[in-house]
């Protein structure tokens, strides 16, 4: 995965659970490949294009319990179908490198273990709405709960209209949280 003239682009992820400190990790990885000479393009899940940055909004802010969960996971890969088409393929196909805050694990993670979705529904899910399209490479940052959590919703209290902050899962709580880090850890397994 070293060859910066490869036609080829490679996709890499960056999990974890709140305030793990991924966004910090993933601006130094970004940094460090642009300075190699690498064609990178950063983005973040939900999100990339327009639609999937909408359904971001409705996923992210509002009532801890506004959504069933399956609810849940189905916006979720609707915004990462959009995104997989519009942002992630294309730039592969161009030869770039993607790099990802988020992807499937954490709604494997999330929704499924966090929320109760099945493991096997999660699997039909990705199939149906990716074709079984994954990283080339995932890193998975670990922490500890209660410190990510006051560094999250420390971070999400500078912004100052309550409708624009992106906190929904920060206020599910330590019981919600602690469920988290073992999945990722059995991911990373």
């Amino acid at each position: 995965m070293n060859d910066k003239n490869s036609t080829r682009g490679h996709f890499i992820t960056f999990e974890g659970g709140e305030g793990v400190g991924k966004s910090t990790q993933i601006k130094l990885f970004y940094d460090h490949m642009l300075n190699a000479g690498y064609d990178v393009v950063l983005t973040r899940e939900p999100g990339g294009p327009k639609g999937a940055e909408q359904i971001r909004h409705l996923v992210l802010t509002g009532d801890v319990d506004k959504w069933e969960p399956i609810t849940e996971a189905l916006l979720y890969y609707a915004a990462r179908t959009e995104h997989i088409i519009k942002t992630i393929k294309p730039a592969l196909a161009a030869g770039k490198w993607v790099i990802c805050d988020r992807y499937a694990d954490s709604s494997f993670v999330y929704q499924g273990v966090g929320r109760g979705v099945s493991l096997d529904r999660m699997k039909e899910l990705h199939h149906i709405a990716t074709g079984d399209f994954w990283p080339d490479l995932t890193f998975i940052l670990d922490g500890d709960v209660s410190l990510g959590l006051e560094r999250a919703l420390n971070r999400e209290e500078e912004i100052t209209n309550s409708e624009d902050r992106e906190d929904r899962f920060e206020r599910m709580g330590e019981e919600f949280h602690n469920k988290l880090p073992d999945a990722f850890r059995k991911i990373a397994q």
